[in-house]
């Protein structure tokens, strides 16, 4: 399976998928590309440290349609038949979601429909609630919505910060994508087998 990953920041969650990749605990997948909007993002650096091919595609004042349209066209020429968004800060429009239908996973931060959008982290600490954790989701049109694959929760710790639960949170976030990624990966190939 061909995966291309969309990032805008650091690209952590991008860097754990391909070190699977390469490690062999998702066997029968490639990460072609990883695509970012922001030429700073520093996952840029991480990708090609690892020997995938990067691109830069900027909104440079564009609509949101024809931004997308630029970067569906780079995932299809590359044969891409998944794509995981890790930290892609970037509601897409609907014509990107039917370009690839069921075959767009994101990761968020929270236990969703909990805290979706920006800092969830800092939402779910400022609401008190002792269990947060991350999900993993099918993307649709509306912002972190979508039907879930996996969830992990994680528990909010006496004397926890904002940035010591977002980085307990993050450490699920390495490891559950790589789960979700391997249930879809095998259902794509026994779908593909049986057809």
């Amino acid at each position: 399976m061909n995966i291309g990953i969309l990032i805008s920041g650091r690209g952590s969650n991008m860097a754990a998928i391909i070190d699977a990749v390469m490690g062999g605990e998702l066997p029968d997948c490639e990460v072609v590309v990883v695509i970012s909007d922001k030429s700073d993002a520093a996952g840029l650096a991480k990708a090609r440290e690892r020997g995938v091919e990067t691109l830069v595609i900027e909104r440079r004042g564009r609509t949101r349609e024809e931004h997308d349209a630029e970067i569906v066209a780079a995932l299809k020429e590359r044969g891409v038949e998944l794509v995981c968004l890790a930290g892609y800060m970037r509601l897409l429009s609907p014509s990107f979601v039917q370009a690839f239908p069921n075959k767009i996973i994101n990761i968020h931060p929270s236990l969703l429909p909990a805290f979706p959008g920006l800092d969830a982290q800092k939402q779910a600490f400022d609401a008190g609630v002792e269990i947060t954790g991350c999900t993993v989701h099918y993307v649709d049109e509306l912002l972190d919505h979508g039907p879930v694959i996996l969830q992990r929760q994680v528990r909010r710790l006496p004397g926890d910060t904002v940035e010591t639960l977002s980085a307990r949170i993050l450490e699920q976030e390495h490891t559950l994508y790589i789960e979700a990624l391997r249930i879809l990966v095998s259902t794509y190939s026994d779908g593909a087998a049986s057809a």
